[in-house]
This record gives C-alpha cells, structure tokens and sequence, in this order.
C-alpha cells in the first residue's frame, strides 16, 4: 500500500510552524526537578480497550503514571473539547487523534512535534502509515492501528435465503434486494448520515482523491467523478428503500441488528467487536468478507487512531513513551483486544499475530478474521490524503447528509455544497487553494 506523501506543502507547513511557536510553556522539556512519584500525565481517549490498556499501563509502569479521561468520540464532541483545552491552555498531554485530524491540528498549532522523541520506533510502521502523520518532514502523532473495509453479515441469514455473499457492488444491490424481498422488514445494510468518514471511506476505495497539495497551495476535489459514482449509488439504494437510514451504532441500529432487521455492516475491521459485544445471542451467527468493490479488490479506511501530544505539555517524553507502549507492546494489544470490545488491526504488522490471538472470535464461529483484515488492508487505494479542514469538512457534511432521509437534499448535491464550504474554510485560514 503506497500513498502520497503529505510532507512539502508549503503553506501547510508555514501555518504550522508558525502556531507551533505560539503554545504556552516549553512543551519540548519535562518539568524541572526530581518530583517524590512518578510522572504524571493526562490522556484522552475514547477507543474501545482503552480503559484496560490503561491499567495495564499503569500497573506495569512505576516511573509514569496515566490519568485517562475518557471522552466522547471525535465525531461527537471530542475534538472540539480538545481544540478547546488547546486554546485554554488546559490540553492533555496525550491526546487520541484520528488520521483524518492530524493534518487539521496541525495547521491549528494544537499538535507537538514528537520527531527527536519518536525516531526509534518509526521503522517498525509501515511508510505508507508513517506519511499519514508526518507532515513538513516532521512527525506529529503515533499510529496505533489501521482500518481497511470489510463487510460483516449475518451468515446464517443468507445461506438460509440463497444469497450470495457480495463481491461487488452491482453484487450488493442485488443482494439488498433479495434480502428486502426475504423479509420486507430486513434491509442488508445501513446509510450513516451522522459519519461522513464512512461516504469518504467509500470514495477512498472508489479512487476518489479528495485532497491534493503541491507547491504551497491545495487542490480540493470532494465532488470528483468517483466519489460522484459512490454518492449516486447510495442515493438510489436509499431511494430504493434498500438500506435503513439510522444514526451510526445508536440504539436504533443496534435494535435492528437485535431484530434480524439489519443483516449486514459495511464499515472498518474494528467494529467487529463492537457487533459482538452488543450482540451476545447472535454468537456463531456472524461472518467477515472483504468489502464490495468496483470490479477489482480495493479498500479504503475508515477512521484509525494515533496518538499525538498536545502543544503546551510539560510531560513530553513522558506521554510520548506512553503512546509507544499503547502501540508497540503485546502486552497493550492483549489488554485492548483481551476486553472483547476492540478488534483493532494493529498498524505495526509484527503485532498482528498478537492480536488475532487475543481476540476471542467465537462470536465469528472461529473465523480467522485477522487474515481477512490482513488482505483488506492490503488492498487500501493509495494516492489518499487528508486535508487541512477536516473537522470543518466532516462538520458540514453531517449537517446536510442529515436532510438526505426527508428528501430536503441527495447525497449528490452535498458533494457540491461541502467542496464549496470546504475551499471557503481552507482560504479562510490563509492558505492557498487551486481554482
């Protein structure tokens, strides 16, 4: 998997460097003096296992010692809650941050450049992973996990109803329609119109490249032909009534997967065991495959977590040391995934054995699933890369996919209204964009 570099864009890396001189303190140096305890450092987080990842954490660890705050997903406030600590000088000093993201806060001066304090561990991830954190050649976040797309489903429910299982997606349609058919209440999949990052997924996989940068200005292009084939297709299976419409994972969603009125999940690996810890009378009856394509074996990701530090913490090396040992150990892979709530895909390959070891799979009848992450991400579109805005972008998708169920609006024409919303934000903050 190769993609594009992020590194180079200068205007980017101006910003950035600029508002990395403006944070409170020297976020570079541990505070002075020899303290009685160990060091002590504030993280957020809201990732699956995380919880247990901290104990173990804690309990293995007498130099260091992590304060967790758990907090609402990005998506739902987390961002915002960090962005805001940022401004009051108030932040974490270690900080669960989305690929997506990194890029955004960034160019906000809210991220410390850990490059001195990261260099040892960066050649056990792969260099596609490492680009999506790095950026102006420095690095700003540690990777803990990948996210390629898979398709969950109710294997029990389409070998009763003869239906293939979709390899494509003409396959999937046709799928949908046999399901509708079987059950009139049953639908094979869900549209989320609260997570934009699942219609970008989509894009990713179709080739669509929404972000491009060279020569200190970015080219925006969220309305380009593939990621309009992938908004036409979901149009006209929700049109179809082939799909529910529901907020993502909601009590809603979970009911209808109770009810055997949703038979399938089209998303990223690490909800695997969010299925299976909110579905516990449905073990055995759940499968994993690699997700529907355009013709050929490709993926995208979906979300995937890193670990940055705030501009402004005291506890650097400290927090940085912390985000190692989430990411590198089996013994915080074991935890996270020993908890029944993470089917993370660890980012570093050599801990992959680790975590398909730890994750119970007899929700899954057994299934290797971690070969079948594996060969999705294997199969991740390269050429992707973030954009500047991303809160901004994702923000102004979820308000107008949200109109797509009444019929206010189609997921075409959010394309046109996002990419114009997203060049205003860009040029607002002082960056060059393309026309």
């Amino acid at each position: 998997m190769k993609r594009k570099h992020l590194a180079g864009v200068a205007g980017l890396v101006a910003v950035a460097t600029l508002l990395a001189g403006c944070g409170s303190g020297d976020a570079g140096t541990e505070e002075g003096g020899k303290s009685a305890g160990p060091e002590q450092i504030v993280f957020w987080g809201w990732a699956k296992g995380t919880k247990e990842v901290v104990d173990a954490f804690n309990k293995s660890h007498t130099d260091i010692q992590i304060r967790f705050e758990e907090i609402p997903s990005g998506n739902a406030g987390g961002y915002a809650k960090f962005s805001n600590a940022v401004k009051a000088g108030n932040a974490p000093d270690l900080m669960s941050v989305e690929y997506p993201q990194v890029p955004d806060f960034v160019t906000q001066g809210a991220l410390q450049d850990i490059t001195a304090e990261s260099a040892d561990v960066k050649s056990k991830y792969p260099a596609s992973v490492v680009q999506l954190v790095e950026l102006g050649g420095k690095t700003w976040s540690l990777p803990l996990d990948a996210a390629p797309q898979v398709f969950i489903y109710r294997k029990d429910l389409f070998e009763k109803h003869k239906i293939d299982v979709p390899k494509t997606w003409d396959d999937f349609r046709a799928a949908a329609e046999k399901v509708k058919k079987a059950d009139s209440e049953a639908r094979i999949g869900s549209f989320f119109p609260d997570d934009p990052n699942l219609l970008a997924t989509f894009a990713w996989q179709a080739g669509g490249k929404w972000f491009a940068s060279g020569g200190g200005t970015w080219k925006v292009s969220i309305d380009d032909e593939p990621t309009k084939k992938v908004a036409a297709y979901w149009q006209g299976l929700i049109k179809e009534d082939l799909v529910k419409v529901e907020p993502t994972f909601s009590q809603e969603w979970i009911a209808s997967l109770a009810k055997d009125q949703v038979w399938g999940y089209l998303g990223a690996n690490w909800a695997a065991g969010m299925i299976k810890s909110n579905n516990a009378p449905q073990s055995g009856k759940w499968t994993v495959a690699p997700a529907p394509n355009w013709g050929t074996p490709a993926s995208g990701m979906f979300g995937g977590t890193t670990f940055a530090v705030s501009k402004g913490s005291k506890h650097v090396k400290a927090a940085v040391e912390a985000a190692k040992w989430f990411t590198g150990s089996p013994e915080a892979w074991k935890a996270r995934l020993g908890s029944g709530t993470s089917s993370a895909l660890p980012a570093i390959a050599d801990l992959v054995p680790v975590a398909a070891q730890s994750f119970d799979t007899g929700f899954y009848g057994g299934q290797d699933i971690y070969q079948v992450f594996r060969e999705s991400y294997d199969t991740i579109q390269p050429g992707w890369a973030w954009g500047p805005s991303m809160v901004q972008v994702l923000t102004s998708f979820k308000d107008k996919l949200g109109q797509v169920s009444t019929g206010a609006t189609t997921v075409p024409d959010v394309l046109t209204q996002v990419q114009a919303d997203t060049v205003n934000e860009i040029k607002g903050r002082g960056l060059s964009v393309a026309s």
